[in-house]
């Protein structure tokens, strides 16, 4: 549903802007043809294996999965990993990149995703802050030395239909140990924060020296409010691209449009071009 006079506001918020603050949650991938976990139906479609066992997102996006079972969890991290280094992003990404290009302090990114695709679609790495960490890096389980390593060296080779890693399990170049992805997990006590936490320092600085910030908002729900509420609190008006939950707290600093990333983002292009 197009709101065309939202639409208008939206414009002349984004051409008054002096920087442009990105946020996405899963809901950002679904226009490139990423999964959505919404769901145990949406999970278990994805990935049907552990429908068949009855294993929730929750325990196998777990830490405690990679003492349990390691080849299924690396069953399961694997594929992601290999199918997010295949997946172009969509046009909505070089839209994001279109819309700052003009704007004083231009734009950062602050996503829950892990995937990467920021990155892949031209946006420059140090102006993305990862809050959940990246399935791109990798760290130790046993915690020996808390470094971190890109995955780059890592090629997996899945058993799709039972979602067991095949081959050599990755392990930590210093001990050995079995190696984990660089990902804020469910139950996780072990993280490694590190490379994010400093991410998350630099986008405050930026954020500090902003005078007229807008913040377009894709794709993040409510289950996990991380990007929603940093949404709220950080990034002045505020634009929310949802099909589902597009509602906004504030009607006289925000607009929902109740559509799809890709769609909303296509809008906004429009928008900026007509007026």
């Amino acid at each position: 549903m197009r709101d065309d006079a939202g639409l208008r506001t939206a414009a002349d918020w984004l051409r008054a802007a002096d920087g442009l603050l990105i946020t996405a949650g899963a809901g950002m991938g679904i226009d490139s043809g990423l999964p959505d976990f919404r769901g145990p139906g949406g999970f278990w479609s994805a990935y049907p294996a552990l429908g068949r066992a009855h294993i929730a997102f929750e325990s196998i996006a777990n830490p405690a999965a990679f003492e349990r079972a390691p080849r299924l969890a690396w069953g399961f991290y694997g594929h992601r990993l290999a199918l997010y280094r295949q997946t172009t992003p969509h046009a909505g990404f070089r839209t994001l990149l279109d819309i700052a290009a003009d704007m004083a302090l231009a734009a950062w990114v602050f996503t829950s995703n892990v995937d990467g695709q920021f990155q892949k679609a031209g946006f420059a790495p140090d102006r993305i802050c990862e809050i959940h960490g990246s399935i791109h890096h990798l760290q130790c389980t046993a915690d020996c030395r808390q470094a971190l390593w890109p995955a780059t060296d890592f090629q997996p080779e899945i058993d799709s239909q039972n979602c067991r890693l095949l081959g050599e399990l990755p392990r930590c170049p210093h001990c050995g140990a079995l190696a984990r992805p660089n990902i804020l997990m469910f139950g996780d006590w072990g993280w490694q924060d590190r490379r994010t936490a400093l991410q998350f320092q630099r986008l405050q600085h930026w954020l500090a020296g902003l005078k007229r910030p807008v913040c377009i908002e894709i794709g993040a729900g409510s289950h996990i409010a991380t990007v929603r509420h940093f949404s709220e609190t950080h990034g002045g008006r505020l634009i929310r691209i949802n099909p589902d939950e597009a509602e906004i707290p504030d009607p006289a600093r925000g607009i929902a449009l109740p559509l799809g990333g890709l769609a909303g983002l296509e809008s906004l292009r429009q928008a900026l071009a007509t007026g």
